[in-house]
């Protein structure tokens, strides 16, 4: 795969966190990545239902399909466990899909095929088997979504063996995140709040990639570890920053993925603050 592995060589792997440079909004940074690993590599599809609709998935699909052509990025039935069927058998046969879901509720529908079969076939077949297979799926509460379609289901994944979870924050990590993804040789879930597609921030041109299982400080303190990822971290930034006249202050970690997740991080600030808050965006236990 060319581009894959010019992104294991290049040196914009270790790129840091842009401090001026172009300013690009969330879901462009999307569409850019998607972009770039469609023009380059040609066994990379995009697919899901409405990814060619005008409106482009949230817009980060948008115009797509012109570019590329219908064979290659492509609107699929209502048929969320057979279609996932068909992204495994892809993936295991060369092609590299990313299925992209606008509510991760429907995944519930695949979870056969991905607890017992996507996830599997890497292990049972001694490594010698790769299943390189990202889906997609916007997480979060929006306008008239209800109880049924804004649910974040990212914890019920993190039990599964054979994934990885990811789950961005700022416009630079959802491109650098979405190359690492359809980089990765077996299935990536990444999950996008809705809200942080409102987002703009500094994102560089050209591939490069976040490494996966890599957090940052988003914040530096003393008294506090604050922990999360995605949206959280917006929260838990602006609490930190509100607390600044107490004279209160905290490390605020953005996990960026949920697995593999960087404890290494976290240890290194527990050791300094002692105390630890974890925000997350999923259910609460019971």
């Amino acid at each position: 795969m060319p581009w894959a592995a010019a992104l294991i060589t290049s040196k914009s792997n270790e790129l840091p966190i842009p401090q001026e440079g172009r300013v690009l909004s969330y879901v462009d940074a999307i569409k850019e990545a998607l972009f770039l690993a469609l023009g380059l590599d040609p066994n990379v599809i995009v697919l899901g239902q409405g990814v060619n609709d005008p409106k482009g998935m949230f817009g980060v699909t948008t115009d797509l399909h012109k570019t590329f052509g219908l064979e290659r990025v492509f609107d699929t039935p209502l048929s969320e466990e057979g279609m996932f069927g068909v992204c495994t058998g892809a993936a295991m046969n060369g092609i590299r899909p990313v299925y992209l879901h606008n509510r991760p509720d429907f995944l519930l529908l695949a979870f056969n095929q991905i607890v017992t079969h996507a996830s599997k076939f890497h292990y049972l077949d001694n490594g010698e088997t790769n299943v390189p297979l990202v889906s997609w799926a916007a997480i979060g509460r929006g306008w008239g979504s209800g109880a049924q379609h804004s649910q974040a289901i990212q914890g019920l994944l993190l039990g599964v063996p054979g994934l990885k979870i990811v789950m961005p924050s700022t416009p630079y990590d959802a491109k650098g995140l979405m190359l690492a993804a359809i980089a990765d040789n077996n299935p990536v879930f990444i999950f996008e709040h809705r809200w942080c597609m409102r987002n703009k921030g500094l994102v560089p041109e050209g591939m490069y990639k976040v490494p996966l299982g890599k957090g940052v400080y988003r914040r530096t303190g003393k008294d506090l570890t604050i922990v999360g990822t995605s949206h959280s971290i917006e929260l838990a930034a602006q609490a930190v920053d509100e607390m600044a006249d107490t004279g209160i202050t905290a490390d605020v970690i953005d996990l960026r993925t949920l697995k593999p997740l960087d404890e290494e991080i976290i240890l290194e600030s527990l050791k300094k603050t002692g105390k630890i808050l974890i925000v997350d965006t999923g259910w609460q236990i019971g």
